[in-house]
């Protein structure tokens, strides 16, 4: 492993600190293809072991290619897949023999399997085939920016390769940098993934429902919570707003399988709307206010716009 090169395909809130905790194991390569991105990056880079770039034919070099691109929905809150797709593009034109391509992104339980391996197999300007020449495999992101708690070493990382072996070189991969969990396989990484964001979507759904009910009794939400919170088996939550790119996104995927399987949602499907009916009776006195003082007189100050930091530590 010592001498290993890793490649980390998208370098935003993901990526870039993925590049960063390999880099003082291994050589990195961080791939984007934003140009102006790499040359900031590169503007302010000090590390001996990370090479940014947006020349795709590096991606030749690594041993292990991590793909850290975004997944949103459509308009009509179905998956977008455009980014990890032109992703595999770029990579399956850019393969050695031996590599293992790891999806990072949050998918739908069969995404790597189905779609990725099969778009990595047909550049055929590799000439390689998955299985017989490079291996696939699953690991999903767990980043919580702008958290110093959970930072990328505490957070536990499940891994999973298309078969025992190439998950068993990825717990060592990804041992290097954090405590690692084996999945029993790639399409239960996936599940588990999906489901941590939708688990706390429809906790806060309930929390935001009850606020709700409460208002309309006069009680005072704080109050009640507090006093539940005292029996040992209530598990506390707060209600309030869901944002992101993943908690309002990341429920219709599952979704989306779930209807292909002839099976329609309800709990999950639940839990967005009331999340999404908190959002707009947010909005709705704050727009009342704004146009009774005239938008276009209006000065509107943002505070903790961004959960990110910017650029390398």
């Amino acid at each position: 492993m010592k001498n290993k090169t890793v490649c980390i395909v998208g370098l935003g809130y993901v990526g870039l600190p993925l590049a960063e905790a390999f880099s003082r194991h291994l050589k990195v390569i961080g791939y984007d293809i934003d140009d102006k991105k790499i040359r900031e990056l590169n503007a302010e880079n000090d590390k001996e072991n990370i090479e940014f770039t947006s020349d795709p034919s590096k991606i030749k070099q690594a041993d292990f290619v991590l793909i850290c691109v975004p997944t949103p929905v459509t308009k009509s809150k179905e998956p977008d897949l455009k980014y990890v797709k032109s992703a595999a593009e770029i990579v399956g034109k850019n393969l050695k023999k031996g590599v293992i391509v790891v999806l990072e992104s949050t998918i739908y339980p069969g995404v790597t399997e189905e779609i990725i391996a099969p778009i990595l197999d047909l550049e055929r300007e590799s000439g390689l085939k998955c299985g017989a020449d490079f291996k696939i495999g699953y690991s999903p992101e767990r980043i919580n920016p702008g958290d110093e708690a959970h930072t990328l070493d505490k957070i536990t990382k499940i891994v999973a390769g298309m078969d025992e072996e190439t998950t068993e070189i990825l717990a060592e991969l990804y041992g290097l940098i954090t405590n690692v969990y084996k999945a029993k396989d790639i399409r239960t990484a996936e599940a588990a993934k999906v489901i941590e964001n939708i688990q706390r979507d429809l906790n806060i759904a309930l929390m935001n429902e009850l606020a709700i009910i409460f208002h309309k009794m006069s009680l005072d939400t704080k109050s009640v919570l507090e006093a539940a919170s005292t029996k040992w088996n209530f598990h506390l939550y707060k209600p309030g707003l869901v944002g992101g790119h993943c908690i309002p996104v990341d429920p219709y995927y599952l979704v989306y399988k779930a209807k292909e399987l002839d099976y329609h949602p309800q709990v999950i499907l639940a839990g967005r709307a009331i999340n999404d009916y908190k959002l707009f009776c947010t909005q709705k006195p704050l727009l009342n206010c704004l146009r009774y003082f005239c938008f276009a007189k209006t000065n509107i100050s943002l505070v903790k716009l961004s959960f990110q930091k910017k650029g390398l530590r």
